[in-house]
């Protein structure tokens, strides 16, 4: 692993670093066939809403720019803009807002991830915790956290599923091949391998045989 840091919200991980050191990983999810991330395709569906943020991604990103507004329970997001028909997906959901997130360019790219590779640093560096995870989901349940994917069924906000890297896709790889540089970041913050863990031999792991038992 590298020694350089792969996030500028080192505050914001500790809680999320502890978590999935104990996580279980439903093996099961990561079957499904996900397709990899195509902007060109996708222009950034899943950045439509903005992302609420922790209160140190907050002050961060506001204070190097703007863009962050608070709401009224007190929690932090992204600004949003109205998006014009020609900035929206072809399978744009239609109960998804006609907006967009403050942060993209007109190449729907994230001006974050740009600047981090810009600056030679993990293109995630200073992007907001929940941007990257998409469509990953950590979940607590009762006796350890659960690094897993939802099914449509399980999609009760109705967005995750509704995204192109959150769908199935009949055609597309396996969920662990293609959100490998999620899983790897996950790994990262961590200490744990999560890409291999859920490419190795069946049986191989514990948490494999948890989960399908389960």
């Amino acid at each position: 692993m590298s020694s350089e840091p792969v996030t500028i919200f080192s505050e914001t991980i500790k809680g999320l670093a502890f978590s999935l050191s104990e996580a279980a990983l439903d093996h099961h999810a990561f079957e499904r066939p996900l397709p990899v991330c195509e902007l060109a395709k996708c222009r950034a569906t899943c950045c439509h809403d903005g992302v609420i943020l922790s209160p140190e991604e907050a002050h961060v990103l506001s204070g190097e720019s703007g863009g962050v507004i608070k709401l009224e329970d007190g929690r932090f997001k992204t600004e949003i803009v109205a998006a014009s028909s020609d900035r929206l997906a072809d399978d744009f959901p239609d109960h998804f807002p006609k907006t967009r997130c403050v942060f993209l360019d007109e190449q729907h790219r994230c001006l974050w991830q740009l600047r981090a590779v810009k600056e030679g640093k993990h293109p995630w560096f200073y992007k907001p915790t929940s941007c990257w995870m998409h469509p990953l989901i950590l979940r607590n349940e009762a006796d350890r956290p659960l690094l897993t994917l939802l099914s449509r069924k399980e999609d009760k906000a109705e967005f995750a599923t509704f995204t192109q890297c959150g769908r199935s896709q009949t055609d597309a790889p396996p969920a662990r091949e293609s959100l490998k540089m999620e899983l790897e970041m996950l790994g990262d913050i961590s200490g744990r391998n999560f890409y291999d863990e859920l490419n190795g031999p069946p049986g191989f792991f514990s948490e494999a045989k948890d989960i399908n038992s389960g």
